[in-house]
């Protein structure tokens, strides 16, 4: 065996044995439960998700559902759905997997980073040692680190670990793209006879070419799949020229960096649309918050401090909470938000001043940053102030620069010894292993903050002194699912008692109202949504609803139509007014509504079993097997059970 042959063995290896460490610590995450936090909009409650056809593909690549626009991130939930079902186990498996590959491209993509960078025309590099010394402590990192647990064991979030598994690999092609470049280089050094400068060979082999080269094409097709997985990877244009500066040392002068820039041009234009329709599905949501409710000056503020705090957290990962609420006061002359700015503007004045001689500093800041931008809330979405699954793929920077001072820890013990310090190396090693196993077991004690719905909301409350009302409010839903009626009031009492004006709160509060015999005081509560915000199709139709069920079918045929009047695709709206029109004896309205709900979305299983009871009252029972069929193969029990009851029946086909 030669030694090229055991090198590879050996970084495949290491990776490896890195890779199977994460996903052991993270077996824990497959006793976990689905939770209400998305969960249910993602997974167990989103009937798109339900069968791999091409209905749902068209679904998946032309709807804003949930105010995202990530076709792969809903792909693998319908297969894992197709496999599992609703069992979190094999959801949770997926996750952890996903987790575990994504670790492993680390460690092979930070070797493959430092080999490019020893093979760059500066020829400056680690040794075999450090190099796998430092591949191998920032794979743990990743795998290992706290911080990360929400993006794995958080099923909503498999768009986390879509776009980075996309992301590692697109920039692992483009490393194989430059290394190719290179080869071109020399090879037409040697070719010409010519004297060419550097900067002339190296602006020559970005020009020529490079929209050909099969590694360049692989990279930009990767990049598609992640932005189709979670636009947060709209930022990997920049990555790429900041690396193309360093390790690469591909830009050296403004001609290389205009070259570069001219090379990454399908990039920027990849990420321009990602970016708009990221804006247009958060806009179409209703997730972006307005600027009047949180001011510009603010969400300054806030995200630097964020930069720091994330820092921090990576530091020493204590105080990890699933929401970080949005702080009631924010100023600048706060020495909270002060200093944030002053050690933002030092650490990045500090690796520009070192950068002549420690240009990995500045890479992997200015990496660190830019990735953090989409995210960091200047445009904001939601509540949070900050979230730990906003860095899954930010830490790298700093995992990337821990994993250099563990090489030159590993590998320069002995400038120590001769100042009369003892073991060094024997010291940091041991040093760093009780770090890891505490980070593992940091990492294990978060996954149970996210056993189940409950668990992670009164985690919640516990370490937050002020959540604000969301978090009563959803913990009143997890009460109400777990069938604790009393506490579920007490807590949307709460959620509306910290904001009279939450109208989401007045309608869960009045649903429950309703299914705990109390009419009155439910329809109280769905008019004062009405009036908190008469633009809300909800309070509508939950008043519709609710007159259905007790017979009074013009008052529930009103409000379905005043739903569907501010929503003309809300399919529900239609499929129970439809009902309304059925049971008082309107067929033909019914049936129309049936249709258009179908039209809308092919996947209310409930509304086939209702058209096929109106099939089969009509006398058209091949019509009614039809609508039973597809209920039934979209999992509805009601659809299975008319579908046996019409089979017993010898003139119906088995």
């Amino acid at each position: 065996m030669n030694t090229m042959d055991r090198s590879g063995k050996v970084k495949y290896a290491i990776a490896g044995l890195v890779s199977l460490i994460t996903f052991a610590v993270y077996l824990r995450a497959l006793q976990n439960d689905f939770v209400i936090l998305d969960d249910d909009a993602y997974v167990f409650e989103n009937l798109h998700i339900r069968s791999l056809d091409l209905s749902f593909l068209r679904w998946a690549f032309l709807d804003f559902y949930a105010s995202n626009w990530h076709p792969l991130t809903w792909i693998s939930h319908a297969v894992d759905y197709a496999i599992w079902g609703l069992n979190p186990f094999g959801h949770h498996l997926t996750s952890i997997i996903l987790h575990g590959i994504n670790t492993l491209l680390v460690v092979l993509l930070m070797i493959r980073l430092l080999e490019a960078g020893r093979s760059s025309p500066t020829g400056a590099g680690l040794s075999d040692r450090m190099m796998l010394a430092a591949a191998g402590t920032t794979g743990l990192l990743f795998g290992l680190h706290p911080l990360h647990v929400e993006s794995v064991v958080w099923i909503s979030e498999r768009k986390d670990l879509l776009c980075a598994f996309f992301f590692l690999l697109s920039i692992m092609e483009y490393t194989k793209y430059v290394m190719c470049r290179w080869s071109a280089v020399a090879q037409q050094r040697t070719d010409s006879r010519r004297q060419k400068t550097e900067d002339s060979a190296r602006d020559t082999a970005v020009q020529r070419g490079f929209i050909t080269n099969k590694h360049y094409l692989m990279a930009l097709g990767l990049f598609i799949l992640a932005l189709m997985s979670k636009p947060m990877a709209v930022t990997l244009p920049v990555v790429l020229l900041i690396l193309d500066w360093f390790p690469f040392h591909r830009i050296v002068s403004l001609k290389t960096l205009r070259s570069a820039l001219i090379e990454k041009s399908p990039f920027f234009v990849l990420s321009l649309i990602s970016s708009l329709l990221t804006i247009r599905a958060q806009h179409a949501g209703g997730a972006l918050v307005p600027i009047i409710f949180v001011p510009l000056s603010t969400r300054v503020l806030v995200a630097v401090h964020s930069l720091l705090a994330y820092l921090s957290k990576m530091a020493v990962p204590v105080n990890l909470t699933p929401y970080y609420p949005l702080p009631e006061h924010v100023s600048l002359f706060s020495s909270e938000y002060f200093l944030a700015i002053v050690m933002v503007i030092g650490i990045s004045v500090a690796c520009i001043f070192i950068a002549k001689t420690r240009q990995a500093w500045l890479s992997a800041w200015s990496y660190y940053l830019i990735t953090l931008l989409p995210v960091i809330g200047i445009v904001q979405v939601g509540g949070q102030a900050m979230a730990d699954r906003y860095t899954y793929l930010p830490s790298l920077g700093p995992f990337v620069l821990a994993g250099y001072a563990a090489a030159w820890m590993y590998n320069y013990p002995s400038t120590f010894r001769k100042k009369g310090i003892l073991p060094v190396k024997a010291g940091g090693i041991a040093l760093s292993v009780v770090m890891l196993v505490l980070m593992a077991q940091g990492t294990y004690q978060q996954i149970g903050v996210w056993k189940n719905s409950l668990v992670v909301l009164n985690y919640i409350l516990e370490k937050e002194p002020h959540p604000g009302p969301h978090v009563y409010r959803y913990r009143g839903l997890a009460f109400e699912k777990a069938g604790e009626r009393e506490n579920a009031l007490h807590d949307y009492d709460r959620a509306i008692a910290l904001d009279p004006s939450y109208v989401d709160a007045y309608n869960d509060r009045g649903l429950l109202h309703w299914k705990s015999g109390r009419g009155d005081k439910a329809i109280a509560d769905f008019r004062i949504s009405i009036l908190l915000r008469p633009s809300s199709k909800r309070p509508y139709f939950h008043l519709g609803v609710l007159y259905t069920e007790t017979a009074l079918f013009d008052q529930a045929i009103e409000n379905f139509s005043n739903s569907i009047a501010l929503d003309p695709a809300f399919a529900d709206a239609y499929a129970n007014r439809g009902v309304a029109y059925a049971l008082s004896g309107r067929p033909s309205e019914a049936l129309a509504d049936f249709q258009k709900a179908l039209q809308l979305n092919d996947r209310l299983t409930d509304v086939y079993v209702n058209r096929g009871k109106f099939y089969l009252i009509t006398g058209r029972k091949e019509l009614a097997v039809d609508d039973f069929q597809k209920a039934c193969t979209l999992g509805d029990n009601s659809g299975c059970s008319a579908l046996n009851d019409l089979r017993r029946d010898d003139t119906i086909p088995q």
